[in-house]
């Protein structure tokens, strides 16, 4: 995976004299980087994880994303002089406000990092994780970087409708789980991860239930998740989404044996600050307000990828990034701000 936009490691390229700091070093940094580097502009990239990639390292199963392709085309950004600053998490190992005043634009690509809650009895017990950062974790041990990976047994159930759920069915299984069953409470044909993933999911051996709901989480006595109640469902009028809503159905309860647990319920943007702090104002949702040319309320400051835009796939991402580093390039010579929606 290329992320050069124009030139290639060996290039002379003109140098602006302009330094640009992008926070976060997943699909949509990096496309903004290899825009803004071959333009001449020095490039600094700060990221959270011990290895740039960000989701296309530590997120995807190895099965979908040629990871040596995209380790060659960060190396080849780092070949044409693009800085890393790894295990650097800004906002806490850094402040924001530091970087703004260092650099001659900012953007920000912080990604969608934290996952939404289910919020129904017995969330905490042990061995219920989120499905992101279980994917995360699991991928932090495989590549040496963490001693431990988190611990799975016996059953999995895998709970959600997007390819985060079913990508955390097959690295379950990679794991070591001894049976893995996924419940989604709509049905297939709307599930965000498409209908094909899902008969996928089944031609592999994978157990499938739609129409199926969680309700609460039964512990042991020692804490560790022994068993799920859950609910039956139907459809309904379509909800905000557009999509079918679905509707518990009164008596239809059961109760399944399961040994851990993966949520795979969605994630929220993850910018590196609350909102208005730094004069850079939020959505509603946590996403970076911004305008048409991914500018902030924060002069000098842009955001990129799904902190902007919400949860995404990897094109997507990477094509914000771009499309934000030709309007930094055009800010940075220019030196015209304003705002247009």
């Amino acid at each position: 995976m290329r992320f050069l936009r124009g030139c290639k490691p060996g290039d002379v390229i003109p140098k602006t004299g302009k330094k640009v700091a992008i926070i976060g070093a997943g699909p949509a940094g990096l496309g903004a980087a290899g825009e803004l580097v071959c333009r001449g502009h020095g490039v600094h990239i700060y990221d959270q994880l011990p290895e740039p990639g960000g989701l296309l390292i530590f997120g995807i199963p190895d099965f979908r994303i040629s990871k040596e392709g995209v380790k060659k085309g960060i190396k080849e950004l780092m070949d044409i002089g693009v800085i890393f600053h790894l295990n650097t998490k800004v906002g806490k190992d850094i402040d924001l406000e530091d970087i703004i005043n260092e650099y001659d634009a900012v953007l920000i690509a912080t990604g969608t990092w934290r996952s939404r809650e289910l919020r129904i009895p017995g969330e905490n017990l042990k061995r219920v994780y989120h499905a992101f950062h279980f994917i995360i974790d699991y991928h932090m041990h495989k590549y040496g970087y963490i001693d431990h990976a988190p611990e799975l047994s016996g059953k999995t159930l895998v709970i959600g409708g997007g390819l985060t759920a079913v990508d955390a069915c097959y690295i379950a299984r990679e794991a070591g789980a001894d049976k893995v069953i996924l419940f989604y409470r709509r049905t297939r044909d709307v599930a965000p991860a498409g209908a094909r993933e899902f008969n996928k999911l089944e031609e592999e051996g994978f157990e499938v239930h739609e129409l199926t709901q969680p309700i609460e989480f039964i512990g042991d006595d020692k804490g560790y998740v022994k068993s799920v109640k859950a609910i039956r469902m139907r459809l309904g009028e379509p909800d905000s989404s557009g999509r079918p809503r679905p509707i518990p159905i009164e008596g239809s309860e059961f109760t399944v044996d399961i040994d851990t647990v993966l949520i795979a319920a969605g994630e929220i943007a993850t910018p590196p600050f609350e909102n208005g702090k730094y004069g850079i104002e939020l959505n509603r949702n946590n996403t970076i307000k911004t305008d048409k040319k991914f500018r902030t309320t924060r002069k000098g400051v842009f955001a990129a990828g799904d902190v902007k835009h919400g949860p995404s796939l990897i094109g997507p991402a990477l094509g914000s990034g771009k499309k934000a580093a030709l309007y930094i390039h055009e800010y940075l010579m220019t030196g015209e701000w304003g705002w247009e929606e």
